[in-house]
């Protein structure tokens, strides 16, 4: 098993073992409160649209041509299955810069950075840590979610590099506020991963023979969102 392997292995490991570890303690205390002095509140059940914004950061690579660095918007569909498990599909678009290199120079610089966006699509499973309902009108969650990232080449990189599409995944967190029993503002955090791939052109100026092509990297994405339960 390769390391790369081996990580999202761990990834997905330390998310089930959190969530299973936290929910019974949480959920067992929302037993034995008089229901008119709860701090718990029932959730509505249904399908919840939300707007959010945010920003997008992390490593741009060993080479740092990796598309990173930008401000965020997007809408997502949150589908409750029960009193814990949601099933979340998301897209945005992220306005992000990268760097190029043109490995023909004797001493190859980094040149930019300039434009290079992203479309990321994403689908996911997020647990309720207060179960169905809020304690305080609040709600934290964890999840994961997996997807894909689509970007475009640089017109001004003659290397032949282009980001293409990615597949990504990683672990959420997040707490959401009710103000309202249909609405809802939430603060998010999200780890997103995908490997880069450097072209042939750039051995040995750029890249030496004894370093890979392909390199994961990691960008922690922070999110705000409003979202209307219908």
């Amino acid at each position: 098993m390769t390391r790369w392997n081996e990580g999202k292995l761990e990834c997905w490991k330390v998310i089930a073992l959190s969530t299973l570890s936290i929910l019974p303690t949480i959920l067992s205390a929302q037993v034995g409160h008089d229901p008119g002095t709860s701090p718990y509140r029932d959730l509505r059940r249904g399908a919840t649209v939300r707007v959010f914004t945010g920003y997008f950061g992390g490593g741009r690579g060993r080479v740092p041509v990796g598309p990173s660095h930008g401000p965020t918007g997007g809408l997502r569909l949150e589908y409750a299955l029960g009193g814990v498990l949601s099933l979340t599909a998301g897209a945005a678009y992220a306005q992000t810069d990268a760097f190029f290199f043109d490995p023909n120079d004797s001493l190859p610089q980094k040149k930019g950075p300039i434009d290079n966006d992203l479309v990321l699509i994403d689908w996911g499973v997020q647990a309720s840590l207060t179960g169905g309902k809020t304690f305080h009108n609040l709600q934290p969650y964890v999840g994961a979610t997996m997807g894909m990232a689509f970007g475009t080449a640089i017109g001004a990189d003659t290397s032949g590099y282009a980001f293409g599409t990615k597949f990504t995944y990683g672990p959420e967190a997040g707490l959401r506020w009710y103000p309202a029993r249909r609405l809802s503002v939430e603060v998010g955090w999200r780890l997103v991963r995908y490997r880069l791939r450097y072209p042939l052109s750039y051995r040995p100026n750029v890249i030496p023979v004894t370093q890979p092509l392909i390199e994961g990297t990691t960008h922690p994405w922070a999110t705000f969102g409003v979202g209307w339960t219908f």
